[in-house]
C-alpha cells in the first residue's frame, strides 16, 4: 500500500492513494490552518474506526446476523507532552439490527480487535484500546 500527501498550502496537507481516492488535513487557525480538513490523528483514529467496523458488519453479516446499522463512537486520551501520543482509545459500537444475537455481536467485536483489523492491533501495541456496545433493535 502506498500514498502520497503533497503540501497544499499553509499547514494543509492533501493525501491521495494508490487507489485514487484523496482526503484534506489541515490544522485549526491557531497554528496557521484554515481548519479545511480532519487533523492527521483524527486521520488515525478514522481509519481505525473504519478498519474494525468493516469487520464487524462483515464477521456479523456471514454470522447470518441481520444487522442494519453499525456506528463506532471513538474517544480518546492523547499524552500531554510532545510527542502526543494516544495513551487510550475506547471504541463503542452501536450495532442495530433485528434479533442480534449478543454473543455473536460480542465475539464479531473481539474478531477484529484480536485478529482482523490491522490499524487496532498495531496501535495496541503502544496504546491501552477498550471496546464496548449497545445493541439496537431496529
Amino acid at each position: 500500500m502506498n500514498l502520497t500527501v503533497t503540501w497544499e498550502q499553509d499547514v494543509c496537507f492533501k493525501a491521495e492513494s494508490e487507489s485514487q481516492h484523496s482526503l484534506l488535513m489541515d490544522g485549526p487557525e491557531d497554528l496557521g490552518g484554515k481548519d479545511l480538513g480532519m487533523r492527521p490523528m483524527e486521520v488515525l483514529l478514522s481509519g481505525m474506526g473504519g478498519c474494525t467496523s468493516f469487520d464487524v458488519v462483515t464477521i456479523l453479516k456471514k454470522s447470518r446476523q441481520d444487522v442494519t446499522a453499525c456506528q463506532a463512537v471513538i474517544s480518546s486520551k492523547r499524552a500531554e507532552t510532545v510527542p502526543k501520543v494516544f495513551t487510550d482509545i475506547h471504541i463503542h459500537f452501536k450495532v442495530t439490527g433485528k434479533d442480534l444475537n449478543e454473543k455473536k455481536v460480542a465475539r464479531a467485536i473481539e474478531l477484529s480487535a484480536t485478529k482482523y483489523c490491522s490499524a487496532s492491533i498495531m496501535l495496541s501495541k503502544s496504546v491501552n484500546i477498550t471496546h464496548g456496545y449497545e445493541i439496537i433493535v431496529a
